[in-house]
């Protein structure tokens, strides 16, 4: 399963009053009562700062949609239809293979043995010939999280940010296009967060389904078909929440003191717990580690999970693929949860 993820509980608190009255109206994704709810797109432009010449359009599909959608998109920008990608885990090893069914994909650096690890990127090597150069900021299931930002050379640049979108100050500009499913960290599942530059509209390729190309979605306002309309609402509080408490340097802060507060524990615990993840590229949004030895002892995991739910913490396995235990540090897990 992935890890569980928390809505702040003023969030849910206003879910809760409006569910069944929403203003008095009845709601209709083309009235002027959705449209202010579409103000989300502003919100987002204003925690990131983001600049005029991008498109914030909101979709379906989550990230393994988007696998499929930029590819779509973009590897048509130069002849070829070639793609580079930065493989680190599980979903980055999934667009790569779900690109190759449009093109060729040229996987930038050395095979991984293992996905414990961000291989400094002077031993990548990027095509001159590729239409983009793809990365996930941070792995769900193996924990793994740039601190950087690639330096791809004047390339396009596109990033899943679904697993950490908004817990850090970003400068849009460094990129080309961004996705953030919403269900890990800024609201409920169901819709997907897509900010893209003016400039890559229109490159579908022909044999595109209309609903994934991006010139389409951004020229009807996310408005094609029917928009995920919940979702988009409880994503407008929770980018609301974020704005109302710091913003993205605010989640920052506290991420980096709910995971520390955790590393300190791993890193003490004489072997007895284990974070697989190389510590340059440890994540603060899921920590994976394994109890008893590097490779997890079954027993002590299967006990620590019966006393983590005797105190209420729940759905802390880790993901069938990678086994162990992940904790969960999204932005609305207050330091007081980290215990």
């Amino acid at each position: 399963m992935d890890p569980p993820r928390q809505l702040p509980r003023s969030v849910l608190l206003e879910i809760q009053k409006e569910l069944l009255d929403y203003k008095s109206v009845e709601m209709n994704h083309r009235s002027l009562y959705f449209a202010k709810i579409l103000n989300t797109e502003n919100l987002v432009q204003e925690l990131l700062a983001d600049p005029e010449n991008y498109r914030v359009i909101f979709v379906q599909g989550g990230g393994s949609g988007q696998c499929s959608a930029v590819p779509l998109n973009l590897i048509d920008l130069k002849a070829g239809r070639c793609a580079d990608s930065v493989v680190t885990g599980a979903w980055s090893s999934k667009a790569a293979e779900e690109a190759k069914e449009f093109g060729t994909v040229n996987i930038v650096h050395p095979t991984l043995g293992s996905y414990t690890e961000i291989l400094d990127p002077s031993t990548w090597t990027l095509s001159p010939n590729s239409s983009y150069v793809y990365y996930c900021t941070k792995e769900t299931m193996h924990g793994v999280e740039f601190n950087f930002i690639p330096d791809v050379v004047g390339a396009v640049l596109v990033c899943d940010m679904s697993s950490n979108f908004p817990s850090k100050p970003l400068d849009v500009s460094k990129f080309h296009v961004i996705f953030a499913g919403a269900q890990k960290n800024v609201g409920s599942a169901g819709v997907t967060l897509v900010i893209i530059h003016d400039d890559l509209l229109g490159f579908a390729l022909r044999e595109r389904p209309t609903i994934l190309e991006y010139k389409v979605q951004a020229r009807n306002s996310s408005l094609y078909y029917t928009p995920p309309c919940f979702s988009i609402y409880v994503m407008g509080l929770a980018l609301e929440w974020v704005k109302n408490n710091g913003g993205a340097a605010a989640m920052e802060k506290l991420s980096s003191s709910k995971s520390q507060m955790i590393y300190d524990i791993i890193d003490n615990s004489q072997g007895f717990y284990v974070c697989p993840v190389e510590p340059q590229n440890r994540s603060t949004m899921n920590i994976p580690l394994r109890i008893g030895n590097a490779q997890g002892d079954d027993a002590l995991g299967k006990t620590f999970l019966e006393k983590a739910l005797e105190l209420n913490m729940i759905s802390l396995k880790g993901h069938r693929s990678v086994g162990g235990i992940q904790a969960p540090l999204y932005n609305a897990v207050g330091l007081f949860f980290t215990f």
